[in-house]
């Protein structure tokens, strides 16, 4: 049996129109990323939708809305960071920040890991719908 695939997409689906943020917009969200990462929990907890997920290495695995801040109370509030490899894309309302990052802070070894962080633009206002990271790097 012989199955046949369409391999070319339709270029005016949504999805396909992929677009850039404005260097302010980027430069926001980059600001963003990197308080979440040393700035704290409740930071990242102003800047994060009340409902979000998060994919962290296990353990904790997969958190969503609250188990989120239990377990970054307890693991947050980074030294210094080092992103690099940004890359940004963004469809409609949504952007979604890919980066590898190299984190530091005190009696604890460098984490580097591969993140990928998805923002949604709700009345004017950044959010972060979702993260997740993979060890690595």
């Amino acid at each position: 049996m012989t199955v046949s695939a369409k391999t070319s997409t339709p270029m005016g689906h949504s999805a396909h129109k992929t677009g850039t943020l404005s260097p302010r917009e980027q430069g926001v969200l980059w600001d963003m990323e990197e308080h979440f990462w040393t700035s704290g929990a409740d930071n990242a907890r102003a800047t994060t939708a009340s409902n979000a997920i998060m994919i962290l290495p296990y353990p904790p695995g997969i958190l969503q809305g609250d188990q989120i801040w239990t377990h970054l109370k307890q693991s947050s509030g980074w030294r210094s960071v080092a992103m690099a490899e940004r890359r940004v894309t963004r469809c409609h309302d949504f952007a979604i920040l890919t980066y590898r990052v190299s984190a530091e802070k005190a009696d604890v070894p460098i984490y580097k890991a591969l993140c990928a962080s998805t923002y949604l633009n709700d009345d004017d206002t950044w959010l972060r719908i979702s993260h997740q990271q993979t060890i690595g790097g």
